[in-house]
């Protein structure tokens, strides 16, 4: 069997154990670019559900994913699997306003509403607009309908497959699909990877940080393969 995992930086346990979200951060492992750190991979959630499980182990997370991100390298990564293997695939959705963009040359870059994300000049006006007319609504109907897309191809294609949220979610959306054991509380904010952690008592590696420690991926670690047994993925 092989554990697929894809998100944002809490599926990379960004400064889990290490100050660093991507590894090229580290000056020692600059030729790994956005890949999470390999001291943080070490005890995210997702690795450590592997070795519980004994499973084979695949990241697709990288810090300041968009959805667009999440969504094209998980499709990428199946189309290139054998269609035989035993999967199991978890998916953390960011939050719903974030973008993937390309510049002229082909390059990927991956923005957010903060109004503080590099981008080269060529998309500096674009970014700029795109932070002042982000329609939240929007983009929460919009990621709700392509996700529940992509959970029904799943469904087709017989690939086991269990989504959640990292902090946004779709409380607000009234079309509400049965999603069955498929999505972790898609429609309930004490649902998301963020509350399910601080219900615990867990605080953020720092004040000013959306990131957890050890504990915190250890504690959602057990939550998950609590799940997973509960609703017979294995």
């Amino acid at each position: 069997m092989i554990l697929y995992v894809n998100g944002d930086s809490h599926t990379a346990a960004a400064e889990a154990v290490n100050v660093h979200a991507f590894a090229m951060d580290d000056g020692n492992l600059f030729h790994m670019g956005r890949a999470p750190h390999p001291a943080n991979l070490a005890v995210s959630w997702g690795k450590m559900l592997a070795n519980t499980l004994k499973t084979g182990f695949h990241c697709g997370a990288e810090s300041a994913s968009s959805n667009t991100r999440i969504l094209r390298t998980t499709q990428e990564w199946l189309a290139n699997t054998p269609v035989n293997q035993d999967l199991l695939v978890i998916i953390q959705w960011s939050t719903w306003e974030r973008e993937e963009w390309q510049d002229e040359d082909g390059n990927y870059f991956q923005v957010n509403a903060s109004g503080i994300d590099d981008v080269p000049a060529s998309l500096q006006q674009r970014y700029k607009d795109f932070v002042i007319n982000v329609d939240w609504n929007e983009c929460t109907q919009r990621w709700h309908d392509k996700i529940w897309k992509f959970h029904k191809e799943l469904e087709k294609q017989g690939i086991k497959h269990i989504f959640f949220n990292g902090n946004s979610d779709f409380s607000k959306i009234t079309d509400q699909k049965d999603w069955g054991t498929s999505y972790i509380g898609p429609y309930d904010p004490n649902q998301t990877f963020n509350s399910l952690i601080r219900a615990q008592g867990i605080d953020t590696v720092a004040p000013n940080s959306w990131h957890f420690g050890r504990n915190g991926h250890s504690y959602f670690h057990r939550f998950m393969l609590q799940y997973i047994i509960n609703n017979k993925f294995i």
